[in-house]
This record gives C-alpha cells, structure tokens and sequence, in this order.
C-alpha cells in the first residue's frame, strides 16, 4: 500500500492558490480514477485507488499546511503505512512555475509544512514530490505571493504540470522512487 498526501490550506479562501498545488494534484488523481475523497480517522479526507495492482491512499490533510504532521501521521498509522511508502507533494518557490522534483528524503529546505511532518514522523526519509510556483515576489512578500492565485499564462503551465505531477506520482508507487527520479527530474 502506498499514500500519496498533497499539501494545501483548507477553504474556499485558499481553493486556486499557489500554495494549493498539493491539494490540485491529489483532485487531479481522484478525478483520473474516479476516487471519492471522504473524511478519514484523523484530520484528513482521504480516497482509495488502485493502480498497477498498487493500492494508494490518496490524502488531503483537513488541517493548515504548516500543521500537516498530524494528518499524516494519523494516516500513516491507521493505513499501517510506513513512511518510506508515503510521499508528500507541495508547492516549491525555489522551483520555476510547474518545475517538478522528486526526491527520496532530507531537510524541509523551509518549507514549514514539511518541518512540522518531519517533526511528527521524528523521520525525514519520506519521497516528496515538489512543485515549482515560481518566486515571483519582493523580499519580505513571500506569504502574500503563495497565497496568491496563478495568473492566466502561469494556469497553463500548471495544468500541465499537474498531470505530469500525477504521472510523477503513479511511476513513483507502481516503480519505486529511482525510476520516479529518473524519468521526471
């Protein structure tokens, strides 16, 4: 079994923002396999998919991005899931706007959101799927640029980041995160 969380603020508030790629990508897959996502036993929805005989979980934490850790870490548990089996994707400003990255583990590189999981899970071995929102914004302008809405030109080029995203993501559960990295960064 493997989980694949997306990280995002919830409400109509953040719903189109760049800091919502996380949630965008797990809609994505659901709409792609006709997966209900539905309240979990913890603070999350959560839907099951198969794909190349590979259960997934598919996760959208009902809490704020940069309190994700206990989301996950109650679905980890309940899904018996390890946490070499469950990766996390997020929006990424070091990265250009719809820019993909795997990596298998490591540091939050300031992504609070991450910190906090890896606090929760005392393990930064996790594969994480970043996604690039560019970084557009002035010093000091960071937040109000993440929480912003992509303009139209960017929409493009996310939507097709988004499924190449889903993509990214069914290679990595079926093939494992190597074949992952080799064919998407």
């Amino acid at each position: 079994m493997f989980l694949v969380a997306g990280l995002g603020n919830p409400g109509n508030k953040y719903s189109g923002t760049r800091h919502n790629v996380g949630f965008r990508l797990i809609d994505n897959l659901a709409a792609r396999f006709s997966a209900s996502l539905k309240s979990g036993k913890g603070p999350y929805l959560a839907a099951k998919m198969v794909y190349n005989s590979v259960d997934i979980i598919l996760l959208r934490p009902t809490t704020f991005m940069n309190n994700s850790g206990n989301a996950i870490q109650q679905a980890l548990n309940w899904y018996n899931i390890p946490a070499e089996s469950c990766v996390i994707c997020y929006d990424d400003l070091n990265l250009e706007t719809g820019a993909l990255r795997i990596r298998r583990g490591g540091s939050a590189g300031g992504h609070n959101g991450i910190k906090d999981i890896i606090q929760k899970l005392s393990t930064n071995q996790f594969p994480r799927l970043r996604i690039g929102i560019g970084n557009d914004s002035r010093e000091g302008q960071q937040v109000k640029y993440v929480l912003s809405p992509f303009g139209q030109k960017e929409e493009v080029i996310i939507e097709e980041a988004m499924n190449e995203a889903a993509e990214a993501v069914l290679t990595l559960a079926a093939e494992g995160v190597e074949a992952a990295m080799n064919k998407f960064n």
